[in-house]
């Protein structure tokens, strides 16, 4: 995966849509602004699903990547 820290690691691996996108806002509820989570999903929506749910919420999308077969998706909270 990747050597970069983050401030929450969802591990959302086997899960299908929508738990990937609940499990990241349940983290993103307790987490302080400016700080990131990073998201593994294995969903092939879980990508267009973030891209989508970042517009309405007005956190910023940082990264969405693919790694063989893992999605690799960095959010950070807004404020």
């Amino acid at each position: 995966m990747s050597d970069r820290r983050y401030d929450v690691l969802v591990d959302a691996r086997g899960l299908a849509c929508p738990m990937p996108l609940v499990k990241a806002r349940q983290a993103l509820m307790v987490m302080d602004p400016g700080a990131t989570v990073c998201i593994l999903a294995t969903d092939p929506a879980a990508p267009g699903d973030f891209e989508e749910f970042v517009e309405i919420s007005g956190h910023a999308l940082e990264r969405s990547d693919r790694e063989k077969d893992v999605f690799l998706i960095v959010l950070r909270k807004k404020g």
